[in-house]
């Protein structure tokens, strides 16, 4: 089988490898072809073009070497210029996260290619949820599996953590603002992703870290912030989650399933104004949180990943 992903980000590297391991522990032989880096471009529109395009010469390079028995396109972008159907494994579409000029011709296409595709995965049960219902494919929901990333840290000397490898993206402005008001004396919030000059006061930029370093890092964590303008997925929240940490956001639009496992743990940390919530997980945090979230957490562990996977997934594709 062939994975083909557009790798433009950690998250879809991650999720790829997650994918290929498990259709692997169903029995399947499998490669994965990752688009080479695009360069960066003004708009939407044209980073998904040239994105779905470094995806469909990856797929074409990979397939000339060995023919494949199927293809999974991970992402409605990778599927979007496809050189032949496959199977697409998808987080939302464009037809939501998209709108109005920037996804003039991807909403139109994807429509096409999810008709088109032999099997549609979803990462979430409200990927799909922007299509109207006769639009809607029959769809199996396979998400990115998480799981703790080692045993708790000895003790969790870190306040609050944040991920801001887009800045603009995650917001880290507002998350900043939220804790110069929030924090008190002596709390630090560390910021993975980035590294800056000038940290505002009780601020560490942590920089570019290793998977390994970053799950080390969330393992130290009180609390786990986020504040997205949209979350497609969001693999680092349910990281955080599966790592022990309170999860502290925004109630970003997206499937997002972090979000309704946060409202679940405790609705005092989700809301429009950070700052409150975040002194209400500093200050009185619930005591069974983390177990609780482990429990909430056991649909995304990789063994029912994997059940899905063997049970439903590869006879599928094997047979379409």
């Amino acid at each position: 089988m062939l994975v083909v992903s557009v790798g433009a980000t950690t998250g879809w590297r991650a999720a790829a490898r997650e994918l290929a391991g498990g259709l692997e522990r169903g029995g399947a032989a499998v490669r994965i072809a990752t688009a080479r880096t695009s360069p960066e471009v003004r708009t939407f529109m044209l980073t998904d073009f040239v994105q779905a395009w470094a995806a469909r010469e990856a797929c074409r390079r990979a397939v000339a070497e060995r023919e494949p028995s199927a293809i999974i396109y991970c992402s409605i972008t990778a599927a979007l210029l496809w050189p032949r159907p496959g199977a697409i494994w998808l987080d939302s579409l464009a037809t939501e996260n998209r709108p109005g000029r920037h996804g003039a011709w991807q909403r139109i296409v994807e429509r096409r290619r999810l008709a088109a595709a032999p099997l549609v995965l979803m990462m979430a049960d409200s990927s799909l949820d922007s299509l109207p219902g006769d639009a809607r494919p029959e769809a199996i929901v396979v998400p990115v599996a998480v799981a703790a990333s080692g045993p708790p840290a000895t003790e969790r000397d870190v306040d609050v953590l944040a991920y801001a490898g887009d800045p603009e993206k995650r917001r880290l402005a507002f998350i900043l603002d939220a804790w110069r008001r929030a924090r008190r004396d002596g709390e630090t919030l560390v910021v993975a992703g980035i590294a800056r000059p000038d940290a505002p006061a009780g601020v560490t930029y942590a920089g570019r870290l290793s998977p390994e370093e970053y799950r080390a890092l969330v393992r130290r964590a009180r609390v786990y912030v986020a504040a997205p303008r949209r979350e497609d997925f969001g693999i680092a929240p349910l990281e955080a989650l599966a790592d022990g940490c309170m999860l502290v956001t925004t109630p970003s639009p997206g499937p997002y399933p972090a979000l309704g496992l946060a409202r679940a743990l405790d609705p005092r940390l989700v809301g429009d104004d950070l700052a409150p919530c975040l002194r209400a997980a500093l200050d009185d945090p619930v005591a069974d949180y983390a177990q609780r979230a482990a429990q909430l957490l056991a649909p995304f562990s990789r063994e029912a990943v994997d059940a899905t996977i063997i049970d439903r997934v590869v006879p599928r594709l094997l047979s379409a």
